[in-house]
Protein backbone atom coordinates (compact mmCIF):
# COMPACT_ATOMS: atom_id res chain seq x y z
CA UNK A 1 0.00 0.00 0.00
CA UNK A 2 1.50 3.14 -0.66
CA UNK A 3 2.18 5.49 1.95
CA UNK A 4 1.29 9.16 2.30
CA UNK A 5 3.78 11.66 0.90
CA UNK A 6 5.06 13.94 3.79
CA UNK A 7 5.43 17.06 1.40
CA UNK A 8 2.16 16.96 0.11
CA UNK A 9 0.58 16.68 3.28
CA UNK A 10 0.19 20.74 3.81
CA UNK A 11 -2.58 23.18 3.08
CA UNK A 12 -1.62 24.24 -0.50
CA UNK A 13 -1.24 28.28 0.49
CA UNK A 14 2.07 27.48 2.79
CA UNK A 15 4.03 26.74 -0.22
CA UNK A 16 4.49 30.00 -0.64
CA UNK A 17 5.08 31.04 2.50
CA UNK A 18 9.40 30.41 2.29
CA UNK A 19 8.92 33.51 -0.12
CA UNK A 20 6.59 35.31 2.13
CA UNK A 21 8.26 35.14 5.23
CA UNK A 22 10.30 38.80 5.73
CA UNK A 23 14.31 38.14 4.41
CA UNK A 24 16.67 37.63 7.23
CA UNK A 25 14.24 35.03 8.94
CA UNK A 26 16.21 31.91 10.30
CA UNK A 27 13.42 30.73 13.27
CA UNK A 28 9.64 30.68 13.49
CA UNK A 29 9.03 28.94 17.03
CA UNK A 30 4.97 27.79 17.06
CA UNK A 31 3.21 26.74 19.84
CA UNK A 32 -0.21 24.93 20.26
CA UNK A 33 -3.15 25.68 22.40
CA UNK A 34 -6.97 25.06 22.97
CA UNK A 35 -8.58 28.12 23.42
CA UNK A 36 -12.15 27.03 24.67
CA UNK A 37 -14.79 25.14 24.20
CA UNK A 38 -17.62 23.57 26.44
CA UNK A 39 -15.26 22.30 28.90
CA UNK A 40 -12.51 24.02 31.05
CA UNK A 41 -9.56 21.78 30.50
CA UNK A 42 -8.27 19.54 27.46
CA UNK A 43 -6.68 16.06 27.60
CA UNK A 44 -3.70 16.28 25.17
CA UNK A 45 -3.49 13.06 23.29
CA UNK A 46 -2.20 11.79 20.16
CA UNK A 47 1.02 13.24 19.15
CA UNK A 48 3.10 10.41 19.05
CA UNK A 49 0.93 8.57 16.83
CA UNK A 50 1.78 11.67 14.39
CA UNK A 51 5.46 11.72 15.35
CA UNK A 52 5.68 8.08 14.55
CA UNK A 53 2.99 7.69 11.45
CA UNK A 54 4.39 10.55 9.26
CA UNK A 55 7.46 12.23 11.04
CA UNK A 56 9.94 10.04 12.39
CA UNK A 57 13.08 8.86 10.35
CA UNK A 58 13.64 9.89 6.65
CA UNK A 59 10.28 11.37 6.53
CA UNK A 60 10.39 11.46 2.82
CA UNK A 61 12.50 10.35 -0.34
CA UNK A 62 13.46 11.80 -3.76
CA UNK A 63 10.79 9.76 -4.84
CA UNK A 64 8.72 11.97 -2.69
CA UNK A 65 10.09 14.79 -3.67
CA UNK A 66 9.91 14.42 -7.52
CA UNK A 67 6.15 13.40 -7.25
CA UNK A 68 5.37 16.35 -5.23
CA UNK A 69 7.36 18.60 -7.95
CA UNK A 70 4.94 17.72 -10.59
CA UNK A 71 2.06 17.47 -8.42
CA UNK A 72 2.33 21.14 -7.08
CA UNK A 73 3.26 22.63 -10.69
CA UNK A 74 -0.08 21.60 -11.66
CA UNK A 75 -1.72 23.46 -8.31
CA UNK A 76 -0.29 26.32 -9.17
CA UNK A 77 0.12 26.24 -13.11
CA UNK A 78 3.59 27.26 -12.35
CA UNK A 79 7.20 26.49 -11.17
CA UNK A 80 7.92 29.58 -9.06
CA UNK A 81 5.41 28.52 -5.62
CA UNK A 82 7.05 25.25 -4.88
CA UNK A 83 10.54 25.68 -4.23
CA UNK A 84 12.40 21.63 -4.88
CA UNK A 85 15.49 22.89 -3.20
CA UNK A 86 14.27 23.62 0.45
CA UNK A 87 13.49 19.96 0.66
CA UNK A 88 16.34 19.01 -1.15
CA UNK A 89 18.42 20.84 1.27
CA UNK A 90 16.70 18.68 4.03
CA UNK A 91 17.31 15.34 1.74
CA UNK A 92 20.60 16.17 0.99
CA UNK A 93 21.58 16.97 4.72
CA UNK A 94 19.51 15.32 6.78
CA UNK A 95 18.56 12.17 4.33
CA UNK A 96 15.04 13.42 5.23
CA UNK A 97 15.15 13.37 8.84
CA UNK A 98 13.04 17.10 9.84
CA UNK A 99 15.53 19.80 11.19
CA UNK A 100 12.55 20.67 13.81
CA UNK A 101 12.61 20.32 17.87
CA UNK A 102 8.92 19.67 19.39
CA UNK A 103 7.95 19.30 22.99
CA UNK A 104 4.81 18.65 24.62
CA UNK A 105 2.96 18.15 28.02
CA UNK A 106 3.00 14.58 28.79
CA UNK A 107 0.24 12.73 27.07
CA UNK A 108 -2.78 12.36 29.42
CA UNK A 109 -2.36 15.07 31.21
CA UNK A 110 -5.60 17.21 31.89
CA UNK A 111 -4.50 21.53 30.72
CA UNK A 112 -6.95 24.32 31.78
CA UNK A 113 -7.82 26.10 28.86
CA UNK A 114 -5.85 28.71 26.85
CA UNK A 115 -2.46 26.87 28.01
CA UNK A 116 0.62 26.03 25.52
CA UNK A 117 0.32 22.19 25.05
CA UNK A 118 3.26 22.05 22.50
CA UNK A 119 5.92 23.86 20.72
CA UNK A 120 7.57 23.75 17.59
CA UNK A 121 10.47 25.11 16.20
CA UNK A 122 13.08 24.41 13.59
CA UNK A 123 16.83 23.48 14.13
CA UNK A 124 18.16 24.18 11.15
CA UNK A 125 18.72 28.40 10.24
CA UNK A 126 18.01 27.05 6.52
CA UNK A 127 14.43 25.48 7.37
CA UNK A 128 12.73 28.35 9.04
CA UNK A 129 9.68 27.48 6.42
CA UNK A 130 9.41 24.02 8.16
CA UNK A 131 7.48 24.60 11.11
CA UNK A 132 4.50 25.89 9.88
CA UNK A 133 4.56 23.79 7.32
CA UNK A 134 3.83 21.31 9.32
CA UNK A 135 1.25 23.18 10.78
CA UNK A 136 -1.72 21.38 9.08
CA UNK A 137 -0.70 17.60 9.76
CA UNK A 138 0.16 18.41 13.92
CA UNK A 139 -2.71 20.55 13.88
CA UNK A 140 -4.99 17.10 13.27
CA UNK A 141 -3.72 16.49 16.95
CA UNK A 142 -6.76 18.22 17.58
CA UNK A 143 -9.20 15.30 17.02
CA UNK A 144 -7.79 12.74 19.77
CA UNK A 145 -7.42 15.39 21.95
CA UNK A 146 -11.38 16.26 21.75
CA UNK A 147 -12.08 12.62 21.68
CA UNK A 148 -10.44 11.87 25.18
CA UNK A 149 -11.70 15.06 26.55
CA UNK A 150 -15.22 14.67 26.08
CA UNK A 151 -15.02 10.97 26.92
CA UNK A 152 -13.07 12.10 30.13
CA UNK A 153 -16.09 14.50 30.85
CA UNK A 154 -18.18 12.04 30.54
CA UNK A 155 -16.87 9.50 33.03
CA UNK A 156 -16.38 12.72 35.19
CA UNK A 157 -19.98 12.73 34.95
CA UNK A 158 -20.58 9.04 35.46
CA UNK A 159 -18.64 9.15 38.57
CA UNK A 160 -20.84 11.97 40.02
CA UNK A 161 -24.27 10.04 39.71
CA UNK A 162 -22.57 6.69 40.72
CA UNK A 163 -21.59 8.60 43.75
CA UNK A 164 -24.63 10.14 44.63
CA UNK A 165 -26.70 7.09 43.62
CA UNK A 166 -25.38 4.12 43.47
CA UNK A 167 -24.42 1.06 45.89
CA UNK A 168 -21.40 1.04 47.42
CA UNK A 169 -18.67 -0.79 45.45
CA UNK A 170 -20.61 -0.50 42.12
CA UNK A 171 -18.21 2.58 41.08
CA UNK A 172 -15.52 -0.59 40.28
CA UNK A 173 -18.05 -1.05 36.81
CA UNK A 174 -17.86 2.48 35.93
CA UNK A 175 -15.17 1.47 33.33
CA UNK A 176 -17.70 0.08 31.12
CA UNK A 177 -20.20 2.62 31.78
CA UNK A 178 -19.37 4.41 28.40
CA UNK A 179 -18.69 2.12 25.55
CA UNK A 180 -17.10 3.03 21.80
CA UNK A 181 -19.99 2.14 19.22
CA UNK A 182 -18.33 4.59 16.59
CA UNK A 183 -16.23 2.93 14.06
CA UNK A 184 -19.23 2.57 11.57
CA UNK A 185 -20.01 6.27 12.23
CA UNK A 186 -16.53 7.79 11.47
CA UNK A 187 -15.08 9.03 8.15
CA UNK A 188 -11.92 6.76 8.04
CA UNK A 189 -10.11 3.78 9.02
CA UNK A 190 -7.59 6.06 11.02
CA UNK A 191 -10.58 8.16 12.75
CA UNK A 192 -11.71 5.16 14.24
CA UNK A 193 -7.89 4.15 15.19
CA UNK A 194 -7.07 7.50 16.93
CA UNK A 195 -10.68 8.16 18.29
CA UNK A 196 -11.07 4.54 19.51
CA UNK A 197 -7.78 4.88 21.49
CA UNK A 198 -8.60 8.45 23.07
CA UNK A 199 -11.49 6.97 24.48
CA UNK A 200 -9.82 3.88 26.16
CA UNK A 201 -7.92 6.72 28.56
CA UNK A 202 -10.82 6.85 30.47
CA UNK A 203 -13.36 3.58 29.48
CA UNK A 204 -12.67 0.17 29.03
CA UNK A 205 -15.96 -1.10 26.89
CA UNK A 206 -15.57 -0.43 23.22
CA UNK A 207 -16.84 -2.63 19.81
CA UNK A 208 -14.02 -0.27 17.90
CA UNK A 209 -11.32 -3.23 17.63
CA UNK A 210 -8.88 -0.62 16.00
CA UNK A 211 -8.70 1.60 18.65
CA UNK A 212 -6.87 -1.29 20.92
CA UNK A 213 -4.98 -1.88 18.28
CA UNK A 214 -3.91 1.79 17.95
CA UNK A 215 -3.10 1.84 21.35
CA UNK A 216 -0.62 -1.58 20.66
CA UNK A 217 1.13 -0.18 17.59
CA UNK A 218 2.32 3.40 18.49
CA UNK A 219 2.16 3.44 22.78
CA UNK A 220 2.96 -0.09 23.22
CA UNK A 221 0.52 -0.88 25.24
CA UNK A 222 0.94 -4.15 27.02
CA UNK A 223 -2.63 -5.54 26.32
CA UNK A 224 -5.89 -5.06 24.31
CA UNK A 225 -7.49 -2.39 26.31
CA UNK A 226 -11.18 -2.49 24.65
CA UNK A 227 -13.62 -4.96 25.58
CA UNK A 228 -16.32 -6.43 24.54
CA UNK A 229 -19.41 -8.89 25.32
CA UNK A 230 -21.49 -10.94 22.84
CA UNK A 231 -23.96 -8.89 21.53
CA UNK A 232 -27.10 -9.14 18.56
CA UNK A 233 -28.35 -6.82 16.19
CA UNK A 234 -31.38 -6.76 14.05
CA UNK A 235 -30.24 -8.66 11.64
CA UNK A 236 -30.38 -11.63 14.55
CA UNK A 237 -33.58 -10.84 16.31
CA UNK A 238 -36.11 -10.21 13.02
CA UNK A 239 -35.10 -13.46 11.69
CA UNK A 240 -37.78 -15.16 12.30
CA UNK A 241 -40.34 -12.19 12.31
CA UNK A 242 -42.86 -10.79 14.80
CA UNK A 243 -44.28 -14.04 15.80
CA UNK A 244 -40.82 -15.81 16.34
CA UNK A 245 -38.89 -13.35 18.35
CA UNK A 246 -39.44 -15.27 21.52
CA UNK A 247 -37.68 -18.19 19.88
CA UNK A 248 -34.85 -15.59 18.96
CA UNK A 249 -34.64 -14.21 22.91
CA UNK A 250 -34.57 -17.90 23.85
CA UNK A 251 -31.92 -18.83 21.37
CA UNK A 252 -29.98 -16.01 22.16
CA UNK A 253 -30.20 -16.90 25.65
CA UNK A 254 -28.98 -20.51 25.34
CA UNK A 255 -25.87 -19.76 22.76
CA UNK A 256 -24.68 -18.27 25.43
CA UNK A 257 -25.81 -19.78 28.90
CA UNK A 258 -23.17 -18.02 31.26
CA UNK A 259 -21.78 -14.23 31.15
CA UNK A 260 -22.96 -10.95 30.00
CA UNK A 261 -24.79 -10.86 26.91
CA UNK A 262 -26.66 -8.32 25.12
CA UNK A 263 -29.54 -8.21 22.91
CA UNK A 264 -31.29 -5.28 21.15
CA UNK A 265 -35.29 -5.48 21.68
CA UNK A 266 -36.83 -2.47 19.91
CA UNK A 267 -37.02 -4.80 16.79
CA UNK A 268 -41.11 -4.96 17.29
CA UNK A 269 -42.19 -3.72 20.70
CA UNK A 270 -39.50 -3.24 23.17
CA UNK A 271 -42.67 -2.98 26.44
CA UNK A 272 -44.16 -5.76 25.09
CA UNK A 273 -40.34 -7.29 25.18
CA UNK A 274 -39.76 -6.67 28.67
CA UNK A 275 -42.58 -7.42 30.07
CA UNK A 276 -43.99 -10.76 28.27
CA UNK A 277 -40.58 -11.89 27.06
CA UNK A 278 -37.42 -11.14 29.38
CA UNK A 279 -39.64 -10.29 32.44
CA UNK A 280 -42.57 -13.30 31.48
CA UNK A 281 -42.09 -16.52 30.02
CA UNK A 282 -37.99 -15.97 29.87
CA UNK A 283 -37.83 -14.31 33.23
CA UNK A 284 -36.95 -18.05 35.56
CA UNK A 285 -33.87 -18.94 32.60
CA UNK A 286 -32.29 -15.12 33.42
CA UNK A 287 -32.15 -14.84 36.98
CA UNK A 288 -31.07 -18.26 37.12
CA UNK A 289 -28.48 -17.80 34.59
CA UNK A 290 -24.69 -17.42 35.83
CA UNK A 291 -24.23 -14.04 34.34
CA UNK A 292 -25.83 -10.72 33.27
CA UNK A 293 -28.70 -9.85 30.23
CA UNK A 294 -28.21 -6.56 29.07
CA UNK A 295 -31.19 -5.29 27.68
CA UNK A 296 -31.25 -2.57 24.65
CA UNK A 297 -33.56 -0.58 23.03
CA UNK A 298 -32.61 0.99 20.05
CA UNK A 299 -35.83 3.55 19.02
CA UNK A 300 -37.72 6.40 20.59
CA UNK A 301 -37.32 9.27 22.85
CA UNK A 302 -34.25 8.01 25.44
CA UNK A 303 -35.64 9.41 28.34
CA UNK A 304 -39.78 8.58 28.33
CA UNK A 305 -38.42 4.93 26.87
CA UNK A 306 -35.77 4.04 29.58
CA UNK A 307 -38.40 5.56 32.59
CA UNK A 308 -41.27 2.75 30.93
CA UNK A 309 -38.96 0.19 30.40
CA UNK A 310 -37.49 0.40 34.09
CA UNK A 311 -40.95 0.45 35.18
CA UNK A 312 -41.08 -2.88 33.55
CA UNK A 313 -38.65 -4.46 35.01
CA UNK A 314 -38.86 -3.57 38.66
CA UNK A 315 -42.51 -4.44 38.32
CA UNK A 316 -41.35 -7.83 36.55
CA UNK A 317 -38.17 -8.63 38.48
CA UNK A 318 -38.50 -7.25 41.66
CA UNK A 319 -35.45 -4.92 42.62
CA UNK A 320 -33.69 -3.85 45.87
CA UNK A 321 -33.32 -0.18 47.57
CA UNK A 322 -29.71 0.18 48.06
CA UNK A 323 -28.41 2.71 51.21
CA UNK A 324 -29.02 5.77 49.02
CA UNK A 325 -32.85 5.25 48.53
CA UNK A 326 -32.34 4.32 44.99
CA UNK A 327 -33.65 1.36 43.46
CA UNK A 328 -31.35 -1.39 41.37
CA UNK A 329 -32.74 -4.46 39.16
CA UNK A 330 -31.25 -7.61 40.10
CA UNK A 331 -27.59 -8.18 38.91
CA UNK A 332 -28.58 -10.66 36.30
CA UNK A 333 -30.64 -7.50 34.50
CA UNK A 334 -29.38 -4.50 32.90
CA UNK A 335 -30.15 -1.73 30.41
CA UNK A 336 -27.89 -0.50 27.62
CA UNK A 337 -29.00 3.04 25.95
CA UNK A 338 -26.73 3.09 22.40
CA UNK A 339 -29.37 5.30 20.50
CA UNK A 340 -29.45 9.20 20.40
CA UNK A 341 -26.39 9.30 23.62
CA UNK A 342 -24.45 12.51 23.77
CA UNK A 343 -22.94 14.16 26.86
CA UNK A 344 -25.97 16.53 27.39
CA UNK A 345 -28.41 13.54 26.94
CA UNK A 346 -26.72 11.65 29.22
CA UNK A 347 -26.90 14.32 31.85
CA UNK A 348 -30.47 14.74 30.82
CA UNK A 349 -31.23 10.67 31.14
CA UNK A 350 -29.07 10.53 34.72
CA UNK A 351 -31.14 13.40 36.24
CA UNK A 352 -34.62 11.27 35.01
CA UNK A 353 -33.20 8.29 36.67
CA UNK A 354 -32.44 10.03 39.76
CA UNK A 355 -35.73 11.77 39.71
CA UNK A 356 -37.41 8.25 39.35
CA UNK A 357 -35.27 6.97 42.23
CA UNK A 358 -33.74 4.85 39.89
CA UNK A 359 -29.86 4.07 40.32
CA UNK A 360 -27.51 4.79 37.61
CA UNK A 361 -26.00 1.67 38.01
CA UNK A 362 -28.82 0.07 36.69
CA UNK A 363 -27.57 1.96 32.71
CA UNK A 364 -25.13 1.39 30.77
CA UNK A 365 -24.31 3.84 27.59
CA UNK A 366 -23.68 3.03 24.30
CA UNK A 367 -21.90 6.26 21.88
CA UNK A 368 -21.11 6.46 18.49
CA UNK A 369 -21.19 9.28 16.02
CA UNK A 370 -21.96 12.00 19.18
CA UNK A 371 -18.07 10.31 20.50
CA UNK A 372 -16.25 10.26 17.51
CA UNK A 373 -17.68 11.78 14.47
CA UNK A 374 -19.58 14.76 15.84
CA UNK A 375 -16.47 16.98 16.99
CA UNK A 376 -14.25 19.29 14.86
CA UNK A 377 -11.22 22.13 15.61
CA UNK A 378 -13.66 24.40 17.12
CA UNK A 379 -15.42 22.04 20.03
CA UNK A 380 -12.18 22.79 21.62
CA UNK A 381 -11.13 25.71 19.61
CA UNK A 382 -7.71 24.65 18.93
CA UNK A 383 -4.91 26.70 17.15
CA UNK A 384 -1.63 26.61 16.24
CA UNK A 385 0.31 30.17 16.32
CA UNK A 386 3.83 31.70 16.13
CA UNK A 387 4.71 33.50 18.66
CA UNK A 388 8.75 33.70 18.40
CA UNK A 389 10.83 34.47 15.53
CA UNK A 390 14.41 34.86 14.81
CA UNK A 391 15.25 38.15 12.15
CA UNK A 392 18.68 38.65 10.90
CA UNK A 393 19.92 37.78 14.39
CA UNK A 394 16.98 39.29 16.34
CA UNK A 395 14.47 37.41 18.35
CA UNK A 396 11.10 38.81 18.45
CA UNK A 397 8.37 38.07 20.39
CA UNK A 398 5.78 38.27 18.23
CA UNK A 399 1.59 37.67 18.62
CA UNK A 400 -1.53 38.46 17.06
CA UNK A 401 -4.67 40.98 18.51
CA UNK A 402 -8.06 41.13 16.39
CA UNK A 403 -10.65 42.49 17.70
CA UNK A 404 -14.28 42.20 16.89
CA UNK A 405 -17.81 43.55 16.85
CA UNK A 406 -20.45 42.10 18.20
CA UNK A 407 -24.50 42.12 17.88
CA UNK A 408 -24.55 45.81 19.75
CA UNK A 409 -21.85 46.94 17.35
CA UNK A 410 -19.12 47.20 20.38
CA UNK A 411 -16.06 46.67 19.31
CA UNK A 412 -13.77 43.90 21.15
CA UNK A 413 -10.81 41.99 21.56
CA UNK A 414 -11.17 38.51 20.72
CA UNK A 415 -10.43 34.88 21.71
CA UNK A 416 -7.89 34.58 18.78
CA UNK A 417 -5.52 36.93 20.51
CA UNK A 418 -2.22 34.19 20.65
CA UNK A 419 0.49 34.22 23.08
CA UNK A 420 3.72 36.28 22.53
CA UNK A 421 7.78 34.83 23.01
CA UNK A 422 9.17 31.69 24.11
CA UNK A 423 7.16 29.69 26.17
CA UNK A 424 6.91 27.29 29.20
CA UNK A 425 4.04 24.99 30.96
CA UNK A 426 4.38 25.13 34.77
CA UNK A 427 2.82 24.44 37.64
CA UNK A 428 2.16 27.54 40.35
CA UNK A 429 0.52 25.46 43.38
CA UNK A 430 -0.44 22.34 41.57
CA UNK A 431 -2.15 24.87 38.81
CA UNK A 432 -0.97 24.56 35.08
CA UNK A 433 0.30 28.16 33.99
CA UNK A 434 1.94 29.35 30.91
CA UNK A 435 4.56 31.80 31.14
CA UNK A 436 7.59 33.25 29.45
CA UNK A 437 10.30 30.94 29.34
CA UNK A 438 12.34 33.34 31.38
CA UNK A 439 10.01 33.66 33.71
CA UNK A 440 10.04 31.39 37.03
CA UNK A 441 13.25 29.84 36.28
CA UNK A 442 12.72 28.01 39.67
CA UNK A 443 9.87 26.00 38.00
CA UNK A 444 10.43 22.90 36.06
CA UNK A 445 8.65 23.00 32.46
CA UNK A 446 6.36 20.18 32.03
CA UNK A 447 6.50 20.64 28.31
CA UNK A 448 9.32 17.68 27.69
CA UNK A 449 11.35 17.48 23.72
CA UNK A 450 9.37 14.30 22.80
CA UNK A 451 11.17 14.80 18.36
CA UNK A 452 14.11 16.22 17.51
CA UNK A 453 15.75 16.19 13.61
CA UNK A 454 14.40 12.83 13.18
CA UNK A 455 14.44 11.23 16.34
CA UNK A 456 10.66 10.16 18.41
CA UNK A 457 12.72 10.96 22.07
CA UNK A 458 10.81 10.55 25.33
CA UNK A 459 8.08 7.94 24.20
CA UNK A 460 5.27 7.20 26.32
CA UNK A 461 3.33 3.84 26.51
CA UNK A 462 -0.46 3.64 27.02
CA UNK A 463 -0.27 2.71 30.57
CA UNK A 464 1.45 5.94 31.49
CA UNK A 465 -0.94 7.90 29.30
CA UNK A 466 -3.81 5.97 31.31
CA UNK A 467 -2.16 7.11 34.75
CA UNK A 468 -1.24 10.48 33.35
CA UNK A 469 -5.57 10.55 33.30
CA UNK A 470 -5.64 9.28 36.58
CA UNK A 471 -7.33 6.62 35.50
CA UNK A 472 -5.77 2.53 36.14
CA UNK A 473 -4.04 0.87 33.34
Amino acid sequence: MKRENLILLADAYKYAHHKFYYPGTTQIYSYLESRGGMFDETIFFGLQYFLKEYLQGPAFTQLDLDEAGGFLQQVFGSDDVFDKSKFQYILDKYNGHLPVKIKAVAEGTAVPTSNVLMTIDNTDPECYWLTNFLETLLMQVWYPCTVATLSNQIRKVVTQYYSETATEGAEAGIDFVLNDFGFRGVSSVESAKIGGAAHLINFSGSDNLAGSGMAIDYYDAQKVYGLSIPATEHSICTLLGRDGELEIFKHVLRSFPTGTIACVSDSFNIFKACREYWGGELKEEILNRQGTLVIRPDSGDPIMTLLEIFKILFETFDFTTNSKGYKVLPPQVRVIQGDGVNYAEIINIYNALKANGISAENLVFGMGGALLQKVDRDTRKFALKCSSVVINGQEVAVDKSPTEMDAQGNITPSFKKSKRGRLKLVKINGIFKTVNEQEHIELADELHTVFENGKLLNPITFEQVKANANHKA
